[in-house]
C-alpha cells in the first residue's frame, strides 16, 4: 500500500544547488544589462532636454530681435538698456548670464544658460545688398553640455 522508501526518493523531482546557483547568475546578469541600458538612456534624455530648452531660448531671443525695426526709429543708436533697445543693431554684443525676457527680467530656472547675440551686415541673400541685410546669431550655452547657435536673417525691405 505504501511505496517503499527507495521508490519514493527516485520519483521526487527538484533542482540541485548547482542548478539554482546557475539560474541566479543568469538572472542577475540579465537584470544588470537592462539596468545599464536604462541608466545610459536616462543620462542621454537629460542632455536632449537641455538642448531643446537651449533651442527654445534661442528662438525666443531671435524672434524678439527680428520683430524690431531695421532702422533706428528715434535716431539714437546704441541704447544701453535692453528695455530701451528699439532696432536690430542695438542687440549686437548683448550678453546675458541667465536667460532673460524682453523686459530684461531673469526667467526662473534658466539661470544656468548664457546667451550672446551678434548682429552683422550680410550679403548672403541673393539680390540684397549688405547694407539692407543683417544676420542675427543667437548663441546659447549651458556648459559643458550645450553650445547651441541659431541664426536668422532680416532685411530692410
Amino acid at each position: 500500500m505504501f511505496p517503499s522508501p527507495c521508490r519514493q526518493t527516485r520519483d521526487q523531482r527538484g533542482v540541485t544547488l548547482v542548478e539554482l546557483i546557475v539560474s541566479i547568475v543568469i538572472v542577475a546578469t540579465a537584470v544588470g544589462a537592462v539596468l545599464n541600458v536604462l541608466s545610459s538612456n536616462l543620462s542621454r534624455s537629460a542632455d536632449a532636454f537641455i538642448t531643446i530648452q537651449a533651442g527654445a531660448i534661442a528662438e525666443a531671443y531671435l524672434e524678439e530681435i527680428s520683430l524690431r525695426p531695421f532702422d533706428d526709429p528715434d535716431g539714437i543708436d546704441g541704447e544701453a538698456n535692453r528695455v530701451d533697445f528699439d532696432d536690430l543693431d542695438d542687440y549686437d554684443g548683448l550678453v546675458d548670464n541667465g536667460a532673460r525676457d524682453q523686459f530684461d527680467n531673469p526667467i526662473g530656472g534658466l539661470g544656468n544658460y548664457s546667451v550672446s547675440v551678434t548682429v552683422v551686415a550680410s550679403s548672403a541673400l541673393p539680390g540684397t545688398p549688405s547694407a539692407d541685410c543683417r544676420r542675427i546669431d543667437v548663441r546659447v550655452m549651458q556648459a559643458p553640455l550645450v553650445d547651441f547657435t541659431l541664426s536668422g536673417y532680416r532685411t530692410r525691405l
